[in-house]
């Protein structure tokens, strides 16, 4: 099982199925939202169980998709595509060990001009 939660507690949750490696997302969006590259794995909305939500709200950030935040701390949690039955969840929400390796870099044609990609793991333009 693994287990996460925002920097102040009130959002907890956990999940008991297994996740594939994650993706470093470079769009703008999350760029912004993050205050970087932000970091996900993905699993089944209905296997994520929350112990606490309270402070869990959504944010509408395009025609397709939503972004889930603490509206206490502001940690950045999920992405939800609103025509997807997964849930991204964000990997430094994750407790260690999380058990998961990076696996790919995603939407790098829109990536920051402050850094370079500088692994060897597959890239993404889109």
């Amino acid at each position: 099982m693994r287990t996460g939660s925002c920097l102040c507690g009130g959002v907890r949750f956990h999940f008991d199925v297994d996740a594939p490696a994650p993706s470093a997302c470079h769009c703008g969006q999350c760029r912004k939202q993050s205050g970087h590259v932000w970091s996900s794995t993905f699993i089944p909305e209905s296997a994520l169980i929350f112990d606490a939500d309270t402070t869990l709200r959504w944010f509408e950030a395009s025609p397709t998709a939503k972004r889930g935040f603490c509206n206490t701390c502001g940690s950045f949690l999920f992405w939800k595509h609103h025509n997807e039955d997964t849930i991204s969840i964000s990997m430094g929400s994750l407790d260690a060990p999380t058990g998961l390796r990076l696996g790919k870099h995603i939407f790098t044609a829109d990536k920051g001009d402050y850094y370079d990609i500088t692994d060897d793991l597959p890239q993404r333009a889109q």
